[in-house]
């Protein structure tokens, strides 16, 4: 089935498994309000229908390059504070990580920002080989609003941690499975959702009781609090408002204050 909004979510399922597909693939699957919101809703509905595993991947290149710049630049030119954009970020990861569905993330091509956030939230992480993975909000002059300040140091590592949020380099997955953990496998292009599935077959297998509520212990030891996240919008906000953010964001996306920025023109971090 499909989104029955506006397509931007693509959802099928199979037995207990549900495979969601980012669907902006004009605009790198970037994360604006109509798909974080089609997340959320189809998140609700597999829920209430009894799915045990999710896999979430995105069509076209990539996973998801991160929040829609250009919504950001929007926001910033009318006055307009993202972050109500942003706490439902926060409040998807948030549901993702309580939900007893296990949430596979299946990265190819790029995962940054806003896309590194979500498949930060998810519990199983596989990539494709050279798929480029990163925070990158520093290079567009902007602080992590989604999760990734509280989420990247358990995740992987202090160092790593530092080293992507403070310098914004991207790193591959190879790179990421050597240094981290987190990666549970690279593996070649065309066996990426073929894995992923093999691995939702494994764990449907187990009982859902006792895996829900091992994944709540997991959960509490590595996952965010709500007061984390606030606290790192707060640091957004303080930034935002103390910053000539929209310069910066005009630069990147190549873009005068005069001329508007269509949909299929915008560029995500």
């Amino acid at each position: 089935m499909t989104d029955p909004v506006n397509g931007v979510l693509l959802a099928s399922r199979t037995g207990d498994v549900e495979t969601w597909t980012l669907n902006r693939p004009e605009s790198r699957n970037a994360l604006d309000p109509s798909l974080v919101g089609a997340l959320s809703r189809q998140l609700s509905c597999a829920e209430d229908d009894g799915v045990r595993v999710v896999i979430l991947t995105g069509a076209g290149a990539g996973f998801c390059a991160g929040a829609d710049l250009a919504y950001l630049l929007e926001c910033a030119q009318s006055g307009e504070s993202p972050r109500p954009h942003l706490r439902e970020i926060c409040d998807l990861t948030l549901a993702m990580e309580s939900s007893p569905i296990v949430f596979i993330a299946a990265l190819h091509g790029f995962a940054v920002a806003g896309g590194l956030e979500i498949a930060l939230a998810c519990d199983l992480v596989i990539a494709a080989a050279s798929t480029r993975i990163g925070d990158g909000h520093v290079k567009n002059n902007l602080v992590a609003g989604g999760g990734a300040s509280v989420r990247m140091p358990p995740k992987l590592g202090a160092a790593t941690a530092a080293w992507l949020a403070l310098t914004g380099e991207l790193v591959s997955a190879e790179d990421l499975a050597r240094r981290t953990g987190w990666l549970h496998e690279v593996v070649a292009p065309d066996a990426l959702l073929d894995t992923a599935h093999t691995m939702a077959t494994v764990l449907t297998s187990r009982p859902a009781g006792a895996q829900d509520r091992y994944k709540r212990l997991i959960v509490n030891e590595q996952g965010a609090t709500a007061a984390a996240l606030t606290r790192e919008l707060d640091m957004f906000d303080e930034h935002w408002n103390g910053s000539d953010v929209a310069t910066d964001l005009i630069r990147f996306l190549g873009r005068s204050t005069s001329r508007s920025i269509s949909k299929k023109e915008r560029t995500v971090a």
